[in-house]
């Protein structure tokens, strides 16, 4: 059984650029709230129709432990996704974070310590300029969809 996409294929260095990450982890928050939306939808459905067409023969506990029993689970799928919606935004800074800033600080640091050790000796010419860190995604970036990215830097 062959499995054929029409995008590219995943790999790890599709996320390289925070860009891409900004751009993956909003899509996914859209993907993931749409869904939790679903479920919402789906459990409200759930609870009025089954407090409009209550089985006979049920005790009121009876009754009201089958809703639970039937409903708690939608409860909780929609929980789960309206947190893993928030997740993305860890992802985003945890991502930033770890493969921008704190490297580029480090570099910055290392860079300082070198020409402090050499500021010691004449030398002619310019110093190596320190990288700069990476700037937080900006509010307007998050229109920018992750496989137009994705499809563009393959090409490019």
């Amino acid at each position: 059984m062959s499995r054929t996409t029409s995008g590219p294929e995943w790999s790890g260095d599709m996320l390289t650029q925070p860009e891409m990450v900004e751009a993956f982890a909003t899509q996914l928050r859209g993907v993931l709230k749409s869904q939790g939306q679903f479920v919402a939808e789906v459990r409200e459905e759930a609870e009025a129709m089954w407090k409009a067409n209550r089985p006979d023969g049920y005790s009121s506990f009876e009754a009201w432990w089958r809703h639970r029993w039937v409903v708690g689970p939608f409860r909780e799928i929609q929980e789960h996704l309206e947190e893993a919606a928030k997740l993305t935004f860890d992802l985003e800074v945890r991502y930033r974070k770890g493969r921008h800033e704190i490297p580029a600080a480090r570099q910055a640091a290392a860079l300082e310590k070198k020409q402090g050790k050499e500021s010691g000796q004449v030398t002619a010419g310019t110093g190596a300029t320190p990288p700069k860190p990476v700037d937080p995604p900006t509010a307007g970036a998050g229109d920018r969809d992750f496989l137009d990215l994705v499809s563009r830097e393959r090409s490019a």
